[in-house]
């Protein structure tokens, strides 16, 4: 059995201080103003600048999760947890996406409310803050748009490019009523805003939830990994391969290759590392060697569960390398 992981894990750690301090000031900035956004938004009366506060917030604990995931994958494996603490980045984000959903629900109850009864909103202040909102959006994406090296950095951009599409919104809002006197705009564009929102939180949600069943990540198709492996030299077939994400950045592999000649094993294992590792981005990487008389003797795939059964066993043997 062959166990790879110190490698991902050192680079993972050198990259995890990187990551911080790129993510720091974004935090603080798209936080700090999402603050300053609420209360504008509760003294003008503006339901937009709510909304887009509300997107800020998300935006910062994208943010936040991001940053959180680069410091936890910095922290070393122990005896109670053997791959670290990487998935809790996934728990909090899974909780965080739920908090977003009411909070949604709440923008789009109080829209509703308005259009059925309009509200006074003051125009003019809506777009001063709308507009040093997008300018804040727009430094944050810029500095997030030059460090895109993660999953993690990619999403967070992501989200603030959402948030700069709220900021146009509350602006055109605070347009309206102040030269229109059209209070209506004002929870339409809420509403707007509210979709961009709950987009982003599904799409959270389903990823998260995808780590936490520990399903296939996104990237990565079964087939492909099992076809590049099983023509490798010296492979003679590759079965009973799982792939799993430990975090959003992190894949973890394991796999049964079976070889013509036993002696071969430490070639093929550089190989294997390093085709997984350049191809796949897939670090963690659990592999057993097998002879073909092992496998002609039925003594491999002995652990497979009912429900696991020989048509998936099957279905890999197919890519058998002659």
């Amino acid at each position: 059995m062959a166990h790879n992981h110190t490698h991902d894990h050192a680079h993972t750690h050198d990259h995890a201080h990187t990551a911080q301090g790129t993510l720091l000031w974004p935090l603080l900035l798209t936080l700090g103003f999402a603050i300053i956004e609420a209360i504008g938004g509760w003294y003008t009366g503006s339901l937009a600048l709510f909304g887009d506060a509300g997107h800020m917030f998300s935006d910062s604990a994208a943010l936040a999760l991001a940053s959180l995931g680069a410091w936890m994958a910095s922290k070393p494996a122990s005896q109670r947890h053997s791959y670290g603490l990487m998935r809790s980045e996934v728990i909090v984000a899974f909780l965080n996406g739920l908090f977003m959903l009411i909070v949604v629900i709440a923008i789009v109850y109080e829209a509703i409310q308005r259009i059925q009864a309009p509200q006074p909103v003051q125009g003019a202040e809506v777009m001063l803050i709308a507009i040093v909102g997008l300018v804040i959006n727009l430094i944050v994406a810029r500095k997030l748009h030059q460090h895109q090296t993660s999953i993690n950095h990619r999403a967070a951009f992501l989200h603030v490019m959402g948030d700069l599409l709220g900021s146009i919104a509350a602006i055109v809002a605070g347009a309206v009523i102040y030269f229109s006197g059209w209070l209506l705009i004002d929870p339409i564009l809420s509403i707007l805003i509210s979709v961009l929102i709950f987009i982003s939180t599904i799409r959270l949600l389903r990823e998260a939830l995808q780590v936490l069943m520990e399903g296939v990540p996104a990237h990565i198709d079964l087939q492909e990994v099992t076809h590049a492996l099983s023509h490798l030299p010296n492979v003679h077939e590759v079965h009973s391969l799982h792939v799993w994400a430990l975090s959003s950045e992190v894949t973890a592999l394991s796999a049964h290759i079976v070889l013509a000649d036993m002696q071969a094993w430490h070639p093929v294992l550089k190989d294997v590392r390093h085709l997984l590792h350049e191809k796949f981005n897939i670090g963690h990487i659990t592999l057993q060697p097998e002879s073909i008389d092992a496998l002609n003797q039925g003594e491999v795939g002995c652990w497979l569960t009912h429900k696991e059964d020989a048509s998936a066993h099957h279905h890999q043997r197919h890519l058998h390398k002659h």
